[in-house]
């Protein structure tokens, strides 16, 4: 039986185009996988399981009937918790933001990724503000490898490199500047690109300027 936790974002739009698997039945999958490995790694810091299926139900529909907003539709994604994500609290890893909050605005990408149908699954750990190389805070406390626990991740998307290398989602928004993708997906067994500065906006506008770019963590290795 296919691991629908193990199936690429391109994988999964082809069997839901073909009917063989349904955005529920993955989300659901990977939900699991969140449920079973959080509590050891410390990917995420917040998700929203109702949303997360509720989302799934309406891509679902969507694919039955043909209609899907976009290349991602039903893809489980999850959002690195420096990026402004409507609903959620943004915290940066630090214990200087009230989460109690409005919290009415995306970030592009998140913007982006809601138009095209993703489910939004949750927010990935982060360093304080995302300043170092290895994903620990006073607020959310240390995310460790997926291959072993007591390791690192590095940083600072270590949250999202470990959420994709367990299987938490097909894939995940990190943001990088000095090697905070590179790094995780080094230490993690993970796949990543920097792209080309301002290929994918940056907003709220990151303290590291020209520096800090937008990508995803795509498949991964783990078993």
């Amino acid at each position: 039986m296919t691991d629908l936790t193990r199936l690429t974002a391109t994988d999964l739009i082809a069997a839901y185009r073909d009917g063989s698997v349904s955005p529920v039945e993955v989300t659901l999958a990977m939900l699991a996988a969140i449920d079973a490995g959080n509590d050891d790694v410390n990917a995420f810091v917040l998700v929203d399981a109702d949303g997360a299926v509720a989302a799934a139900v309406r891509s679902e529909a969507r694919w039955r009937r043909g209609g899907v907003l976009g290349p991602g539709d039903g893809i489980p994604t999850s959002i690195k918790d420096l990026l402004y994500t409507r609903g959620w609290p943004t915290l940066r890893g630090t214990n200087l933001i009230d989460e109690h909050g409005l919290w009415a605005e995306d970030a592009p990408a998140v913007a982006r990724l809601r138009e095209t149908g993703a489910v939004l699954l949750g927010k990935t750990a982060t360093p304080e503000f995302g300043w170092k190389g290895v994903t620990d805070s006073l607020r959310h406390g240390p995310t460790g490898n997926p291959w072993d626990a007591a390791l690192t991740c590095g940083g600072s998307s270590g949250g999202s490199a470990a959420a994709v290398g367990l299987g938490m989602g097909a894939w995940s928004v990190g943001t990088d500047g000095g090697g905070s993708l590179r790094i995780p997906a080094a230490f993690t067994g993970t796949v990543t690109i920097k792209p080309t500065y301002g290929l994918v906006p940056v907003w709220p506008a990151s303290p590291f300027g020209t520096l800090s770019h937008l990508f995803y963590f795509l498949s991964s290795v783990c078993k």
